[in-house]
């Protein structure tokens, strides 16, 4: 699943932004059971492992020109979830490059 937003900001303020706030993005899913483990195997791309209720997604943001994309690899067995997914993923992607957020 893809989840595209686009920005006006340049790569390297979404860079930081994303960097000094990614921590807290295990913070915005229900429950607040889930841990949420963050590389930069590129300097355009953060990699995501999200684990909640004994399931794993793995998932990446890849960060372009004009928007930042959210790409989720939800398991078959989450499938109905999608929707619910997305939208966390539009609102606190949103959220995430806001200034001062």
């Amino acid at each position: 699943m893809e989840v595209a937003i686009p920005h006006s900001l340049g790569k390297d303020t979404v860079r930081e932004r994303l960097r000094t706030r990614g921590h807290s993005i295990g913070d915005n899913i229900p429950g607040g059971m889930a841990e949420v483990t963050t590389s930069w195997p590129s300097e355009d791309r953060m990699a995501m492992t999200v684990t909640a209720m004994g399931q794993s997604i793995d998932a990446y943001v890849d960060i372009e020109n004009s928007q930042v994309v959210f790409v989720v690899n939800v398991p078959p067995a989450l499938g109905f979830v999608r929707p619910i997914i997305e939208g966390a993923i539009r609102q606190q992607g949103e959220k995430l490059l806001l200034p001062g957020a």
